[in-house]
Protein backbone atom coordinates (compact mmCIF):
# COMPACT_ATOMS: atom_id res chain seq x y z
CA UNK A 1 0.00 0.00 0.00
CA UNK A 2 1.16 3.49 -0.80
CA UNK A 3 1.71 5.75 2.10
CA UNK A 4 1.92 9.74 1.79
CA UNK A 5 4.06 11.61 4.06
CA UNK A 6 1.15 14.06 6.11
CA UNK A 7 2.89 17.50 4.82
CA UNK A 8 1.92 16.42 1.14
CA UNK A 9 -2.11 17.19 2.13
CA UNK A 10 -1.06 20.76 2.77
CA UNK A 11 1.43 21.72 -0.46
CA UNK A 12 2.13 25.15 0.67
CA UNK A 13 2.12 27.36 -2.62
CA UNK A 14 1.14 26.56 -5.91
CA UNK A 15 2.44 28.11 -9.27
CA UNK A 16 0.07 29.44 -11.88
CA UNK A 17 1.98 29.42 -15.33
CA UNK A 18 -0.33 31.79 -17.22
CA UNK A 19 -1.75 31.04 -20.67
CA UNK A 20 1.11 28.48 -21.77
CA UNK A 21 2.23 29.22 -25.04
CA UNK A 22 1.83 32.83 -25.10
CA UNK A 23 4.21 33.85 -22.03
CA UNK A 24 6.31 36.40 -24.26
CA UNK A 25 3.28 38.12 -24.80
CA UNK A 26 1.54 38.08 -21.29
CA UNK A 27 2.49 41.85 -20.85
CA UNK A 28 0.61 43.12 -23.98
CA UNK A 29 -2.38 40.43 -23.18
CA UNK A 30 -2.92 42.32 -19.69
CA UNK A 31 -3.39 45.76 -20.99
CA UNK A 32 -6.93 44.70 -23.40
CA UNK A 33 -7.88 42.53 -20.20
CA UNK A 34 -7.45 45.19 -17.60
CA UNK A 35 -9.34 48.25 -19.87
CA UNK A 36 -12.04 45.51 -19.77
CA UNK A 37 -11.81 44.86 -16.21
CA UNK A 38 -12.08 48.66 -15.34
CA UNK A 39 -14.96 48.96 -17.61
CA UNK A 40 -16.78 45.94 -15.78
CA UNK A 41 -15.98 47.21 -12.24
CA UNK A 42 -17.14 51.24 -13.43
CA UNK A 43 -19.91 50.18 -15.54
CA UNK A 44 -21.42 47.85 -12.56
CA UNK A 45 -20.65 50.11 -10.00
CA UNK A 46 -22.61 52.91 -11.66
CA UNK A 47 -25.57 50.71 -12.08
CA UNK A 48 -25.36 49.21 -8.28
CA UNK A 49 -24.90 53.11 -7.24
CA UNK A 50 -28.54 54.02 -9.33
CA UNK A 51 -30.46 51.32 -7.82
CA UNK A 52 -29.25 52.25 -4.41
CA UNK A 53 -29.83 56.12 -4.66
CA UNK A 54 -33.14 56.01 -7.01
CA UNK A 55 -36.17 54.87 -5.20
CA UNK A 56 -38.04 54.65 -8.36
CA UNK A 57 -35.96 51.80 -8.99
CA UNK A 58 -36.78 49.71 -6.11
CA UNK A 59 -38.52 47.11 -7.82
CA UNK A 60 -37.86 43.21 -7.70
CA UNK A 61 -36.49 43.46 -11.18
CA UNK A 62 -33.95 46.01 -10.46
CA UNK A 63 -32.96 44.43 -6.98
CA UNK A 64 -32.05 41.06 -8.67
CA UNK A 65 -30.18 43.31 -11.76
CA UNK A 66 -28.20 45.01 -8.85
CA UNK A 67 -27.80 41.29 -7.64
CA UNK A 68 -26.20 40.06 -10.51
CA UNK A 69 -24.40 43.29 -10.94
CA UNK A 70 -22.54 42.42 -7.40
CA UNK A 71 -21.84 38.41 -7.90
CA UNK A 72 -20.06 40.40 -11.59
CA UNK A 73 -18.07 42.49 -9.55
CA UNK A 74 -17.08 39.48 -7.53
CA UNK A 75 -16.88 36.87 -10.30
CA UNK A 76 -14.30 39.50 -11.86
CA UNK A 77 -12.37 40.63 -9.41
CA UNK A 78 -11.82 37.10 -7.90
CA UNK A 79 -9.81 35.90 -11.14
CA UNK A 80 -8.62 39.07 -13.06
CA UNK A 81 -6.44 41.08 -10.61
CA UNK A 82 -4.46 37.59 -9.92
CA UNK A 83 -4.17 37.23 -13.58
CA UNK A 84 -2.86 40.83 -14.12
CA UNK A 85 -0.47 40.19 -11.56
CA UNK A 86 1.35 37.34 -13.28
CA UNK A 87 1.29 38.89 -16.79
CA UNK A 88 2.73 42.05 -15.35
CA UNK A 89 4.72 41.08 -12.21
CA UNK A 90 6.16 37.71 -12.16
CA UNK A 91 3.54 36.99 -9.36
CA UNK A 92 2.97 33.39 -10.17
CA UNK A 93 2.62 32.02 -6.36
CA UNK A 94 -0.89 31.37 -4.83
CA UNK A 95 -0.94 29.74 -1.51
CA UNK A 96 -2.85 26.54 -0.52
CA UNK A 97 -5.82 28.43 1.20
CA UNK A 98 -5.79 31.52 -1.55
CA UNK A 99 -5.65 29.07 -4.18
CA UNK A 100 -9.12 27.02 -2.63
CA UNK A 101 -10.89 30.82 -1.78
CA UNK A 102 -10.34 32.02 -5.05
CA UNK A 103 -11.51 28.72 -6.75
CA UNK A 104 -14.90 28.43 -4.47
CA UNK A 105 -15.41 32.53 -5.04
CA UNK A 106 -15.14 31.97 -8.84
CA UNK A 107 -17.34 28.98 -9.06
CA UNK A 108 -20.32 30.26 -6.66
CA UNK A 109 -19.72 33.35 -8.57
CA UNK A 110 -20.84 31.40 -11.55
CA UNK A 111 -23.39 29.28 -10.20
CA UNK A 112 -24.74 32.16 -8.66
CA UNK A 113 -25.16 33.79 -12.15
CA UNK A 114 -26.61 31.67 -12.78
CA UNK A 115 -29.97 31.72 -10.91
CA UNK A 116 -30.23 35.15 -10.52
CA UNK A 117 -30.86 34.79 -14.52
CA UNK A 118 -33.30 32.16 -13.90
CA UNK A 119 -34.99 34.31 -11.28
CA UNK A 120 -35.14 37.64 -13.48
CA UNK A 121 -36.36 35.05 -16.06
CA UNK A 122 -39.35 34.23 -13.67
CA UNK A 123 -39.62 37.80 -12.98
CA UNK A 124 -40.43 38.69 -16.51
CA UNK A 125 -42.86 35.82 -16.70
CA UNK A 126 -44.77 37.07 -13.63
CA UNK A 127 -44.46 40.68 -15.28
CA UNK A 128 -46.49 39.89 -18.33
CA UNK A 129 -48.32 36.93 -17.79
CA UNK A 130 -49.99 37.59 -14.07
CA UNK A 131 -49.50 41.74 -14.57
CA UNK A 132 -52.05 42.26 -12.04
CA UNK A 133 -50.52 40.04 -9.50
CA UNK A 134 -46.89 41.08 -9.80
CA UNK A 135 -46.67 43.17 -6.52
CA UNK A 136 -48.57 40.63 -4.66
CA UNK A 137 -46.86 37.73 -5.56
CA UNK A 138 -43.04 39.44 -5.56
CA UNK A 139 -43.62 40.82 -1.81
CA UNK A 140 -40.41 42.44 -0.58
CA UNK A 141 -40.26 39.47 2.36
CA UNK A 142 -40.86 36.67 -1.30
CA UNK A 143 -37.52 38.80 -2.69
CA UNK A 144 -35.68 38.14 0.58
CA UNK A 145 -36.33 34.34 0.44
CA UNK A 146 -35.43 33.95 -3.31
CA UNK A 147 -32.38 35.64 -2.99
CA UNK A 148 -31.71 33.97 0.22
CA UNK A 149 -32.46 30.58 -1.32
CA UNK A 150 -30.24 30.82 -4.15
CA UNK A 151 -27.36 32.22 -2.71
CA UNK A 152 -27.75 29.01 -0.02
CA UNK A 153 -28.41 26.71 -3.19
CA UNK A 154 -25.03 28.28 -5.09
CA UNK A 155 -23.26 27.55 -1.48
CA UNK A 156 -24.00 24.40 -0.79
CA UNK A 157 -23.58 22.90 -4.86
CA UNK A 158 -19.49 24.61 -4.61
CA UNK A 159 -18.82 23.89 -0.87
CA UNK A 160 -18.07 20.16 -1.42
CA UNK A 161 -15.45 20.88 -4.34
CA UNK A 162 -13.29 23.03 -1.54
CA UNK A 163 -13.44 19.60 0.46
CA UNK A 164 -13.06 17.32 -2.50
CA UNK A 165 -9.63 18.85 -3.11
CA UNK A 166 -8.61 19.33 0.70
CA UNK A 167 -8.63 15.38 0.75
CA UNK A 168 -6.15 14.65 -1.89
CA UNK A 169 -2.50 14.39 -1.35
CA UNK A 170 -0.46 16.55 -3.57
CA UNK A 171 3.33 15.09 -3.82
CA UNK A 172 4.17 15.69 -7.47
CA UNK A 173 4.49 19.02 -9.17
CA UNK A 174 2.71 22.70 -7.82
CA UNK A 175 2.52 23.99 -11.42
CA UNK A 176 -0.97 24.69 -12.63
CA UNK A 177 -1.02 25.30 -16.41
CA UNK A 178 -3.99 28.40 -15.44
CA UNK A 179 -3.94 32.22 -14.53
CA UNK A 180 -6.44 31.20 -12.09
CA UNK A 181 -7.35 28.13 -9.57
CA UNK A 182 -9.88 25.94 -11.68
CA UNK A 183 -10.97 22.48 -9.59
CA UNK A 184 -9.82 20.25 -11.97
CA UNK A 185 -6.84 21.41 -13.01
CA UNK A 186 -5.83 22.21 -9.31
CA UNK A 187 -7.08 18.31 -8.66
CA UNK A 188 -5.38 16.90 -11.70
CA UNK A 189 -1.84 17.96 -9.54
CA UNK A 190 -3.24 15.08 -6.81
CA UNK A 191 -1.12 12.02 -6.91
CA UNK A 192 -4.61 9.72 -6.02
CA UNK A 193 -7.54 8.92 -7.09
CA UNK A 194 -9.58 12.13 -8.91
CA UNK A 195 -12.53 10.08 -9.96
CA UNK A 196 -15.12 11.83 -7.20
CA UNK A 197 -13.65 15.06 -8.16
CA UNK A 198 -14.28 14.74 -11.65
CA UNK A 199 -17.63 12.95 -11.31
CA UNK A 200 -19.03 16.25 -8.97
CA UNK A 201 -17.19 18.76 -10.69
CA UNK A 202 -18.44 18.14 -13.99
CA UNK A 203 -22.09 16.59 -12.98
CA UNK A 204 -23.30 18.54 -10.11
CA UNK A 205 -22.57 22.21 -10.73
CA UNK A 206 -23.34 21.88 -14.21
CA UNK A 207 -26.97 20.16 -13.49
CA UNK A 208 -27.55 22.85 -11.40
CA UNK A 209 -27.28 25.24 -14.21
CA UNK A 210 -28.56 23.15 -16.88
CA UNK A 211 -31.95 23.17 -14.57
CA UNK A 212 -32.11 26.92 -14.34
CA UNK A 213 -31.87 27.01 -18.18
CA UNK A 214 -34.89 24.49 -18.56
CA UNK A 215 -36.76 27.00 -15.97
CA UNK A 216 -35.23 29.78 -17.83
CA UNK A 217 -36.69 28.21 -21.56
CA UNK A 218 -40.01 27.39 -19.73
CA UNK A 219 -40.64 31.30 -18.64
CA UNK A 220 -39.57 32.82 -21.98
CA UNK A 221 -42.41 30.10 -23.31
CA UNK A 222 -45.15 31.16 -21.53
CA UNK A 223 -43.90 34.47 -22.12
CA UNK A 224 -43.87 34.28 -25.74
CA UNK A 225 -47.68 32.65 -25.74
CA UNK A 226 -48.52 35.46 -23.72
CA UNK A 227 -47.29 38.10 -25.43
CA UNK A 228 -48.66 36.91 -29.45
CA UNK A 229 -51.71 37.22 -27.35
CA UNK A 230 -52.08 40.53 -26.88
CA UNK A 231 -54.38 42.78 -29.39
CA UNK A 232 -52.24 45.26 -29.74
CA UNK A 233 -48.86 45.61 -31.62
CA UNK A 234 -47.89 48.17 -30.06
CA UNK A 235 -48.61 46.16 -26.18
CA UNK A 236 -46.55 42.87 -28.00
CA UNK A 237 -43.45 45.19 -28.88
CA UNK A 238 -43.33 46.66 -25.28
CA UNK A 239 -43.73 43.47 -23.67
CA UNK A 240 -41.17 41.93 -25.79
CA UNK A 241 -38.48 45.17 -25.52
CA UNK A 242 -38.95 44.93 -21.46
CA UNK A 243 -37.21 40.97 -21.59
CA UNK A 244 -34.86 42.16 -24.51
CA UNK A 245 -31.87 42.94 -22.27
CA UNK A 246 -32.54 40.02 -19.81
CA UNK A 247 -32.45 37.57 -23.23
CA UNK A 248 -29.30 39.37 -24.90
CA UNK A 249 -28.09 38.89 -21.09
CA UNK A 250 -28.33 35.32 -20.84
CA UNK A 251 -27.46 34.73 -24.16
CA UNK A 252 -23.92 36.44 -23.21
CA UNK A 253 -23.71 34.27 -20.48
CA UNK A 254 -24.59 30.94 -21.43
CA UNK A 255 -23.42 30.71 -24.98
CA UNK A 256 -19.52 31.06 -24.35
CA UNK A 257 -20.10 29.35 -21.15
CA UNK A 258 -21.63 25.85 -22.70
CA UNK A 259 -19.51 26.00 -24.97
CA UNK A 260 -16.35 26.39 -23.08
CA UNK A 261 -17.63 23.31 -21.15
CA UNK A 262 -18.59 21.08 -24.21
CA UNK A 263 -14.94 21.80 -25.61
CA UNK A 264 -12.97 21.25 -22.80
CA UNK A 265 -14.79 17.90 -22.16
CA UNK A 266 -15.03 16.68 -25.76
CA UNK A 267 -12.74 18.80 -28.14
CA UNK A 268 -9.79 17.02 -26.72
CA UNK A 269 -7.90 18.47 -30.56
CA UNK A 270 -8.41 21.77 -29.29
CA UNK A 271 -4.94 23.40 -27.34
CA UNK A 272 -5.29 24.39 -23.53
CA UNK A 273 -3.68 28.12 -24.86
CA UNK A 274 -7.19 28.35 -26.73
CA UNK A 275 -9.24 27.09 -23.64
CA UNK A 276 -7.47 29.25 -21.24
CA UNK A 277 -7.47 32.34 -23.17
CA UNK A 278 -10.87 31.94 -23.34
CA UNK A 279 -11.75 30.89 -19.68
CA UNK A 280 -9.58 34.44 -18.88
CA UNK A 281 -12.24 36.26 -21.40
CA UNK A 282 -15.61 34.73 -19.87
CA UNK A 283 -14.46 35.98 -16.65
CA UNK A 284 -14.41 39.56 -17.39
CA UNK A 285 -16.06 40.11 -21.00
CA UNK A 286 -20.16 38.98 -19.57
CA UNK A 287 -19.41 41.46 -16.12
CA UNK A 288 -18.51 44.62 -18.91
CA UNK A 289 -21.06 43.87 -21.19
CA UNK A 290 -24.26 43.48 -18.81
CA UNK A 291 -24.50 47.09 -17.48
CA UNK A 292 -24.02 48.46 -20.90
CA UNK A 293 -26.57 46.18 -22.18
CA UNK A 294 -29.34 47.08 -19.71
CA UNK A 295 -28.03 50.80 -19.61
CA UNK A 296 -28.67 50.60 -23.67
CA UNK A 297 -31.56 48.14 -23.49
CA UNK A 298 -33.86 49.62 -20.63
CA UNK A 299 -35.26 52.96 -20.61
CA UNK A 300 -35.16 53.75 -16.99
CA UNK A 301 -31.41 53.41 -16.49
CA UNK A 302 -30.52 54.70 -19.61
CA UNK A 303 -32.65 57.87 -18.72
CA UNK A 304 -30.91 57.52 -15.18
CA UNK A 305 -27.59 57.29 -16.24
CA UNK A 306 -27.46 60.65 -19.07
CA UNK A 307 -29.10 62.57 -16.09
CA UNK A 308 -25.87 61.47 -14.12
CA UNK A 309 -23.30 62.40 -15.85
CA UNK A 310 -25.15 65.14 -17.90
CA UNK A 311 -25.24 66.75 -14.18
CA UNK A 312 -21.81 66.02 -13.49
CA UNK A 313 -20.67 67.74 -16.73
CA UNK A 314 -23.00 70.83 -15.83
CA UNK A 315 -20.89 70.97 -12.38
CA UNK A 316 -17.67 71.03 -14.20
Amino acid sequence: MTTFNVSSYNPGTFLLVGIPGLEQFHVWIGIPFCVIYITAVMGNSVLLYLITVDRSLHEPMFFFLSMLAMTDLIFSTAGVPKTLSIFWMGAREITFPGCLTQMFVLHYSFVLDSAILMVMAFDRYVAICLPLRYASILTPKTVMKIVVGISFRSFSVILPVVFLLTRLPFCRTHIIPHTSCEHISVARLACADISINIWYGFCVPIMTVISDVVLIGISYTFILCAVFRLPSRDARQKALGTCGSHVCVILIFYTPAFFSILAHRFAHNVSLTFHIMFANLYIVIPPAVNPIVYGVKIKQIRDKVILLFSAKNTEV
